[in-house]
């Protein structure tokens, strides 16, 4: 049972409550003498590095760049992969041979992880801008396809019949009454793919980059440096829930539109 909705006072107070307590306990066993501070630093210590990785270059750049770099990738992948999976799904849904033609390949493929493409996009593309690519495309494709195709499949077919009656080509249907209304589920897997995009860009940038904040945490591990590894991690968290609340926003654009 869902309880009752909190006030915004009492919901930020909660919150703040338990980033003080792991933050508490957190900075208690770094200072415990458990395991020594190279390992297990302090919260201090994490964002000492992380203010001076922001101006002072790390295997080669400041952070800023490290993330534009890793920015650049997951940018290029998902949008490939929405400008193939939202075409794709809405084909799916009209024409019952494509469905047929493309199901059985893609329920193959849909359930192979990302990071398992690592060693082609190694061999294809070595340290290239294209194995990445590659990865964040299979990470963030499959969501955006199936999206589409349940939200295209989901239209009243009266609104297709219609369409068709007024002398409207396939095409004119597909992108005047399928695409739009299927778009509150697109948005709503263009949130998922991102999510997943984002961290199969991380894990390709841990083998098969030169550059990006998955380059940066290896060397941070090579040159046994938690704190930059923490720096990374930290600063791959903030970048996701940006770009999820930039989605969620859009998400919440639309639905407003359409209810009103």
């Amino acid at each position: 049972m869902i309880g009752p909705r909190l006030a915004p006072a009492p919901f930020w107070a909660l919150t703040g409550l338990g980033a003080a307590a792991f933050v508490s306990i957190w900075s208690a066993a770094a200072l415990s003498g458990l395991t020594t501070r190279e390992f297990l630093p302090t919260p201090w210590d994490v964002v000492e590095r992380f203010a001076s990785l922001m101006v002072v270059p790390f295997a080669g750049y400041t952070l800023p760049q490290h993330l534009w770099s890793s920015f650049q990738r997951f940018g290029m992948g998902f949008v490939l992969a929405a400008m193939v999976g939202i075409p794709l799904g809405l084909l799916m849904a009209w024409f019952r041979w494509v469905d047929r033609l493309v199901a059985p390949l893609f329920e193959a493929v849909r359930f192979v992880a990302p990071i398992a493409w690592v060693p082609f996009a190694a061999l294809w593309f070595g340290t290239g801008i294209g194995g990445p690519v590659l990865i964040i495309f299979m990470g963030a494709f499959p969501p955006v396809l199936i999206n589409t195709y349940r939200g295209a499949r989901q239209v009243d077919r009266k609104y297709i019949e219609a369409s068709r009656m007024l002398g409207a080509s396939s095409f004119r249907s597909m992108t005047e009454v399928l695409l739009p209304a299927a778009v509150p589920s697109i948005v709503a897997g263009l949130r998922i793919s991102a999510g997943l995009g984002w961290q199969s860009l991380v894990g390709a940038e841990l083998i098969v980059a030169s550059s990006g904040v998955g380059y940066l945490m290896v060397k941070g591990q090579a040159s046994i440096s938690t704190p930059i590894v923490m720096s990374g991690m930290i600063a791959i968290g903030m970048v996701g829930i940006v770009i999820d609340y930039g989605l969620r926003r859009l998400q919440q654009h639309i639905e407003a539109r359409r209810a009103g």
